[in-house]
């Protein structure tokens, strides 16, 4: 490992499984191990714990760095039972997102160890199984990571790859992926024979190509010195600003029109929401994008969103039109 970036050797001593009769971990005889790398390495140590035992274990063999699991984040009452066996320690905490695409219960987690006194805190991002063939062992979803970082920008968010990727030959543009995002740091698995590892092997690397990757990246900056180049910028920015205002005067127009909708349907008793033209509109509107080189599956974001909104305001007129007894 000398010569990378690297500051913590991680290593799974209990591993939580969704199928049984699969590799969980050796379990505590395999805490000195970690410590002796840790020492031979000179890095940091890290490990998983699922249950307050494996705190307590963890704090006698002096683990540097703790994460919670994505399969324990789902679980509220497992959480706290963590939290609770946390409180107060000094030691970094780390929380997986959970196996489900839920930034609610993402952060309702990291809430409930903080609420345990955790200062030390962060997140590790490892991808949603969302079922359905796809290029990645889970996907990464960036949405929800910018999210959070919007919701709580002081929090460290750490990516993992090895779980994104589920093959090591995506590893390097999942990293670099992190890095054009400005993320705080990455979980990669290593292993000496790869393709020996008792799990995960195929998205394991070794240590030397893990000193490659990580040479590799090509990190951006949040900003530049050059004066002519931010003047650039800043008259990029004043042409978005001009065009968002043109998509809320659009909005609003929109609105308007919706809300007339809304009185023609309560007038004539037709219910909001029609599938039908829900899915001629949904089509049209796809058609349109791919004609026009944008992202179809950008644009049926928008206008589901969009949508969602025009079906409840209507709604929202029919009640009132109800309580008004017209």
């Amino acid at each position: 490992m000398s010569g990378t970036r690297a500051h913590y050797f991680r290593a799974g001593i209990w591993r939580a499984r969704t199928r049984p009769n699969t590799f969980e971990g050796i379990g505590e005889k395999a805490l000195p191990w970690l410590q002796r790398a840790g020492a031979e390495s000179g890095l940091k140590t890290a490990t998983e714990v699922a249950q307050p035992h494996h705190v307590e274990l963890a704090h006698e063999h002096d683990i540097d760095l703790l994460w919670i699991g994505a399969r324990t984040t789902v679980n509220p009452f497992s959480v706290q039972e963590l939290a609770n066996a946390l409180r107060g320690t000094d030691v970094p905490v780390l929380i997986k997102n959970p196996t489900s695409p839920d930034l609610a219960l993402w952060m309702v987690e990291i809430e409930r160890v903080h609420g345990a006194g955790v200062r030390a805190l962060g997140t590790i991002h490892r991808g949603f199984p969302v079922g359905g063939k796809s290029l990645y062992r889970n996907q990464p979803m960036w949405d929800i990571v910018i999210e959070l970082r919007r919701t709580i920008p002081e929090l460290p968010i750490i990516t993992d790859p090895s779980h994104i990727s589920g093959s090591r030959d995506l590893i390097q543009s999942i990293f670099q992926r992190a890095m054009n995002f400005g993320i705080d740091g990455l979980m990669i698995e290593t292993h000496p024979n790869p393709d020996q590892a008792w799990s995960d092997a195929a998205q394991q690397i070794t240590p030397e190509r893990l000193s490659e990757i990580i040479r590799q990246p090509h990190v951006r900056t949040s900003g530049t010195d050059d004066a002519s180049a931010n003047r650039s910028l800043e008259e990029l920015r004043e042409a978005i600003d001009q065009v968002d205002q043109q998509l809320l005067s659009v909005l609003e127009e929109r609105s308007n029109v919706v809300q007339r909708i809304g009185e023609w349907k309560r007038a004539k008793n037709v219910k909001p929401f029609q599938v039908a033209r829900w899915k001629a509109l949904l089509a049209d509107r796809m058609d349109r994008a791919g004609a026009q080189g944008l992202d179809e599956e950008y644009v049926k974001a928008i206008f589901e969103v969009i949508h969602r909104e025009s079906v409840l305001w209507q709604s929202q007129i029919m009640d009132e039109g109800e309580s008004s007894g017209t």
